[in-house]
């Protein structure tokens, strides 16, 4: 079955680079005295709107919400959300409003993405409410109110994570295989990973979690063309137990779109959590030194919500062994670059440690 239709926005592929300078610096730390073969997946380049891994599933969003003559798109995340952001700019290029929903309170400076927000014209509606889950509910009465009034609200659920959203990923599994062959780079399940459990897989694909629709799909791809890629997400926002849930729900609607029936076993989703730290957007002392440490080898900038995060969370895979030597890491860079500097001060100055309670 085809994929549904698509408004194109993202320029695909994104680059994959060779990090060989950050798995020097890994492997001096490292158990072995060597790290993985280490490359980064650079989807903060889909080049459109600041990129990011939200445009991927963008483009079959905003192709949906033309086809329901929908005339707003309505929404929602946090402040600094990297999905508001690149949705607002999809629905200016498609000739579409933008209502977004917000937690919290609107900060005192508006920086990062919620200065983009504000220059590309969404209309921004706060809960003043530090439960993130009541955005769901805003979102539903915000579109229920704009039908009222005789608009067409096409709703996006918070953090852009669905089934429809996934599919960006079912895609970006293909094109990663493709570019690992051209670098004669291919896990062999018929050695490496058969029988192997789930920590000593060949091939990783790992990125931060956070809506948990991206896993998905690459989770959905990797099944639906038999891809021997194991895929391990960084929770940077919600407790284990409902990651793994809401990603194995999503990625099996995500193969069912495209007319795939895939069953998923306790080994097929694999969250590691530990990097959170004391909440979702607040920078942590090893997110922090995650970002300077690829910025200072690869001169790649990772964000302080979700990549920094997932960057410390792999380290940590690797530098407690669990994550060898003789084996493949591709991380996801799934963008929010904007953030960094509405984290300025305490990117520079450090972030204190959280004592132990």
């Amino acid at each position: 079955m085809p994929l549904p239709p698509r408004f194109p926005l993202a320029l695909l592929p994104t680059p994959l680079i060779e990090a060989t300078r950050l798995s020097r610096a890994l492997g001096r730390k490292s158990p072995s005295g060597e790290g993985p073969r280490l490359f980064i997946k650079r989807d903060d380049m889909t080049g459109f709107g600041f990129g990011g891994n939200k445009v991927r599933g963008l483009e079959f969003y905003i192709a949906d919400a033309l086809a329901q003559n929908a005339d707003v798109i309505v929404t929602g995340a946090g402040p600094q959300s990297n999905h508001i952001r690149a949705t607002s700019a999809a629905a200016s290029v498609a000739g579409l409003d933008v209502v977004a929903v917000m937690h919290d309170s609107r900060p005192a400076e508006t920086q990062g993405n919620l200065l983009l927000d504000e220059l590309l014209g969404a209309e921004l509606r706060f809960t003043d409410s530090t439960d993130r889950s009541l955005v769901d509910v805003k979102i539903e009465e915000v579109a229920e109110e704009l039908r009222r009034a005789g608009r067409r609200p096409y709703v996006i659920p918070r953090g852009g994570a669905s089934a429809l959203g996934a599919l960006g990923y079912v895609e970006c599994v293909r094109e990663l295989d493709t570019q690992l062959r051209a670098m004669n780079v291919r896990p062999d399940p018929s050695t490496a990973l058969r029988e192997a459990s789930p920590w000593d897989r060949t091939c990783w694909i790992v990125l931060a979690t956070g809506a948990c629709g991206t896993q998905a799909g690459l989770i959905a791809g990797s099944k639906i063309d038999g891809a021997p890629y194991r895929v391990l997400g960084i929770t940077v926002s919600r407790p284990v137990a409902e990651c793994v849930e809401r990603v194995r729900q999503l990625a099996i609607e995500a193969a069912r779109l495209v007319g795939h029936a895939i069953t998923l076993g306790a080994e097929d989703v694999m969250i590691r959590d530990g990097f959170i730290g004391p909440g979702y957007g607040i920078p942590t002392p090893e997110g922090v030194e995650a970002i300077r440490l690829v910025a200072r080898t690869e001169g790649v900038f990772l964000d302080p919500t979700y990549t920094g995060k997932g960057m410390a969370g792999l380290l940590a895979e690797i530098l407690s062994g669990r994550i060898g030597k003789d084996e493949t890491v591709v991380f996801v860079h799934t963008g929010g670059e904007p953030a960094l500097f509405a984290h300025a001060a305490q990117l520079v100055q450090g972030v204190p440690a959280v004592p132990s309670p």
